[in-house]
C-alpha cells in the first residue's frame, strides 16, 4: 500500500511570506498552512507532506489551479530553485485569512508551462 501520508510536526505557525513579505497566520481549520493567502506562493520545505523535512527551501510558485470534488480548490505549486512540482489545498474558507479569490482567478487565468 503505498498512499500519500501527512505528517504534522507541530508546523502550523505563522511566518513572513518568501515571495511578497505578507505575514500569514496559522489556519484556524485544524489543517497546516503551507502558502501566503495574498500572492499563493509556498517555500519547498517538505519531502513528505507535513514532514518539513526537505532541505530545498527554494520558493515554490503557483501555477494552475483546478477544482477537485473531494478537496475542494488546488494550487499546484513548482518550485523555482529544483522543478519540484505538488499540489496543495487553496485555504478559501479559513475565517482568520483565507486565500485570496483573486490571486486564485489570476492563476487560474495563466497558461501553464
Amino acid at each position: 500500500m503505498s498512499g500519500r501520508r501527512f505528517t504534522v510536526v507541530g508546523t502550523n505557525n505563522s511566518f513572513t511570506c518568501g515571495h511578497c513579505g505578507a505575514q500569514v497566520e496559522p489556519l484556524r481549520n485544524g489543517s497546516v498552512r503551507n502558502h501566503c493567502p495574498e500572492c499563493l506562493h509556498s517555500r519547498h520545505v517538505d519531502v513528505l507532506p507535513g514532514d518539513r523535512a526537505c532541505t530545498c527551501h527554494g520558493i515554490m510558485e503557483p501555477v494552475a489551479v483546478d477544482q477537485s470534488g473531494k478537496k475542494g480548490w488546488m494550487i499546484t505549486h513548482r518550485c523555482q530553485k529544483c522543478g519540484f512540482e505538488g499540489r496543495n489545498r487553496a485555504a478559501t474558507d479559513d475565517p482568520g485569512q483565507p486565500d485570496s479569490w483573486d490571486a486564485l482567478i489570476a492563476v487560474s487565468a495563466r497558461r501553464r508551462d
